[in-house]
């Protein structure tokens, strides 16, 4: 028995197929009684379950499917499980057709010596890259490396069972998974987007508006993908409502769905959720001659990394009672402390008022004998609660030194709720990590520059840029901020003080009205018509995600 098999089985997560998502991708796949069928992770047996009844349905007899499956399950006690079931379908798989190890070693074993399948059906395993055991990461890294893929210590673990499971197939394969709709979105999963784009000629990417797992926020696709497919090339998207709609869902009509053009690049995948008319509209004003990329406007960073905000970030009320306010930096805590695209010094005394943590502790970095009796009083009081301890703090010379504080000239939401902004730092404060901060560069003005990031053109793009997970926020790495296109002719016209009081009424539509007038349609030669198409797009691409997390608490409340 592999001792590490309940470790691994405990870090899946436990979110099981729905039966009714096993079925469904079992009845699209399987197309003939004489199918071979590889589910490369088992889990409780759903998707081997589906199979038997699926070949038995068109034909294949009770002794000729224990020759037709192959299971890989590195629990051996859910390996028995995927028994059980087979047997209470009369259906008698051995330990040839179930296979109690590592999906990765078996590849190794089978890739290579020409053992393919027709169908490969799963959910592998959600696992992050901090908890993919290393004996199985070695392998199967090494098997992606084969196939000539890069894979790094960022790709989480369904990756390389998404594309080993793929090479597993013959050259009228069938492919059908449930994967995390990170797929569409992180950068790690870049070089897999373009894989998949290139092994399939026909691929069919099924979304739902509802999250499939209860008591998770992950939001899942399923991926349908087609070996050397006759017809329909290209890549086409199918939303539905929820895990039930897919008994409506006619397999036959999915063919007709006209597929989006194939883009073998790394570019994300989001833009699949649009219409093939957006999507060649995009692409050809990404080219636009008038745009310029934020790299070359702004510089991004993570904000100030503390070890423990609730130690180091105070509010008035605690500088007032450990009497460390000579020893503290300015500093915003969360992104719903910045409001408009000016941060002022009103702004500041205001968020101290309403008692925001606004203080960072930031001693002299000198040793503690050295400093203020106050300051040595407040360090104790972090020795005694541990926060020297942490992980974060315990790597620094000093532990109480913050590293990296320095006042940049903007910032930048991390996630965001409806639109991103940079939002001008004149109130002399840092942020920490919930916020990144930005730096002009190449000369730019500040005040342009922030004004002109909002407009339709540039949101649009930002929703296809950034990652949205089953929360319905829009989140940004620095170097995903930096890859956004601005349209920065006529900037200088925009009246920024003008633009900081709409926002501040929450009315970023008149903000719009006025930025999209003088960027896009003065400043790059665009029609209405386009402007409207671009906005729709952004509306269109903003409200998928925020109404995921609107129906989310939506089924808690019915609970």
């Amino acid at each position: 028995m592999n001792t590490l098999a309940p470790t691994y089985q405990k870090l899946r997560g436990g979110y099981y197929t729905p039966a009714g998502i096993a079925e469904f991708l079992a009845q699209w796949a399987i197309r003939s009684s004489e199918n071979k069928v590889l589910e490369p992770s088992c889990g409780d047996g759903s998707f081997v379950e589906q199979t038997i009844k699926r070949l038995a349905t068109i034909g294949a007899s009770a002794e000729a499917i224990p020759n037709l499956v192959k299971g890989i399950e590195l629990d051996p006690y859910e390996a028995e499980k995927v028994i059980e079931k087979s047997n209470s379908l009369k259906i008698k798989l051995g330990a040839e057709s179930i296979i109690t190890g590592d999906f990765f070693g078996y590849a190794l074993d089978h890739l290579f010596n020409n053992q393919t399948f027709d169908v490969v059906l799963g959910n592998p395993p959600f696992i992050k890259y901090q908890n993919f055991v290393e004996e199985y990461r070695t392998i199967a890294f090494d098997l992606m490396k084969r196939i000539g893929l890069s894979p790094n210590r960022m790709t989480n673990i369904w990756v390389p069972f998404l594309v080993i499971s793929s090479m597993l197939l013959d050259e009228k394969g069938r492919l059908g998974m449930v994967i995390p709709a990170e797929l569409f979105q992180v950068d790690y999963a870049a070089e897999t987007r373009v894989f998949l784009s290139r092994y399939f000629n026909k691929l069919t990417i099924i979304t739902f508006k509802e999250l499939v797992f209860d008591d998770a926020q992950q939001e899942v696709v399923l991926i349908l993908g087609e070996r050397n497919a006759e017809n329909n090339h290209g890549i086409r998207t199918v939303e539905i409502e929820n895990v039930e709609a897919l008994k409506n869902l006619d397999l036959s009509a999915i063919d007709s769905i006209p597929p989006k053009p194939l883009d073998h690049t790394s570019e994300k995948w989001t833009k699949y959720f649009l219409e093939t008319e957006e999507i060649l509209f995009l692409r050809k004003l990404k080219e636009h001659t008038l745009l310029t990329m934020s790299s070359d406007v702004i510089d991004v960073d993570v904000g100030v990394v503390t070890g423990q905000n609730k130690y180091f970030v105070l509010s008035q009320e605690q500088i007032n009672k450990t009497q460390i306010g000579t020893s503290t930096e300015r500093i915003v805590g969360r992104s719903n402390h910045l409001q408009g695209t000016i941060f002022s010094e009103n702004d500041w005394v205001s968020n101290t008022e309403k008692g925001y943590p606004s203080y960072l502790f930031y001693p002299d970095n000198v040793d503690i004998e050295y400093l203020p009796e106050e300051d040595k009083a407040y360090i104790s009081l972090g020795e005694s609660l541990k926060v020297n301890e942490g992980y974060k703090c315990s790597i620094r010379k000093r532990w109480y030194i913050v590293p990296s504080v320095r006042v940049p000239d903007a910032f930048m939401l991390r996630q965001v709720h409806e639109y991103p902004k940079i939002i001008l730092n004149e109130a002399g404060a840092t942020c920490t990590d919930t916020i990144h901060r930005v730096r002009f560069i190449n000369g730019h003005d500040p005040r342009s520059v922030s004004a002109a990031f909002l407009n339709s053109l540039t949101f649009a793009f930002a929703e296809i840029t950034g990652r949205s997970y089953g929360g319905g926020v829009l989140t940004f790495e620095p170097s995903e901020t930096e890859r956004l296109p601005l349209p920065l002719v006529g900037a200088d016209n925009l009246d920024m003080g003008h633009i900081d009081q709409l926002l501040r009424n929450n009315d970023i539509e008149a903000v719009l009205d006025i930025t999209d007038k003088v960027l896009l349609i003065d400043g790059l030669g665009l029609s209405v018509e386009e402007v409207i198409i671009l906005r729709g797009i952004w509306n269109k691409m903003k409200n998928r995600r925020i109404n995921r997390k609107k129906r989310k608490k939506k089924q808690e409340v019915n609970k």
